[in-house]
């Protein structure tokens, strides 16, 4: 695996040199900046592959970040994780809505922080390794290149929105439960915040699907999870 570029926003002075040292430490080339402009900026001119970003920054917040992030044409597949201390639902759930790939909370094991970026970037070397495109309906995806479209128009789908689709499609037919998902796609054990899952493919239904409240493709499961239909599957 190439040496893949983080950059850390994070105020905190303490967290960002540890975070910084310890990624360092464990091969990745990284930057770090102590406020949302600074870092901002950075994103915008040189895109990493991974922002660890800081939620509660002084001036631009992390939520401000994001969203230009996911506007921008140069940057807007960057990986962004938000490091927060608010732990409450509505908060983790705005951050992905915005744009957020996932998120981890305050005070965290550094160990876990590396660990999760490795399985990221394991997880999108193997999507790059197994480039067939795949056509379900309407519906065809171009792993190589990352891009999906409906009706042969291109959509825009953030990095989770586009692995979760992926791996749906991919497994177009089986009923997949939250868990499942989880460990997959975003590829490490995220007990108890299956939200994570909801949120992401309720934003799919949004651009995918004809009608989001009566979805022809991704059909949910009560209490056990999601199954994408096999409607005419295709791989070319």
């Amino acid at each position: 695996m190439d040496q893949k570029k983080v950059y850390i926003i994070e105020d905190d002075k303490h967290i960002r040199e540890l975070l910084f040292y310890k990624l360092k430490g464990s091969g990745f080339d990284t930057t770090a900046y102590a406020s949302g402009e600074s870092g901002l900026a950075a994103i915008l001119q040189a895109p990493p592959d991974i922002v660890l970003l800081d939620l509660m920054l002084p001036g631009i917040d992390g939520y401000e970040i994001c969203r230009q992030v996911r506007a921008s044409k140069i940057a807007k597949n960057v990986i962004i994780i938000m490091l927060t201390a608010k732990g409450e639902e509505g908060d983790k759930v705005l951050g992905l809505e915005i744009g957020a790939d996932d998120y981890i909370v305050k005070p965290f094991s550094i160990r876990e922080v590396v660990a999760r970026l490795r399985a990221i970037l394991r997880r999108l070397d193997r999507n790059n390794e197994n480039p067939d495109v795949v056509k379900i309906g309407d519906i065809m995806i171009l792993p190589d290149k990352r891009e999906a479209f409906v009706n042969d128009e291109l959509v825009e789908l953030k990095t989770k929105e586009f692995d979760l689709l992926y791996y749906l499609m991919k497994n177009a037919g089986r009923v997949l439960s939250r868990k499942q998902l989880l460990d997959d796609v975003w590829g490490y054990d995220y007990a108890g915040e299956t939200r994570t899952v909801d949120v992401h493919i309720s934003q799919l239904r949004i651009k995918i699907e004809d009608n989001a409240e009566l979805p022809k493709y991704i059909k949910t499961l009560r209490s056990v999870g999601y199954k994408f239909s096999d409607i005419k599957k295709e791989e070319l």
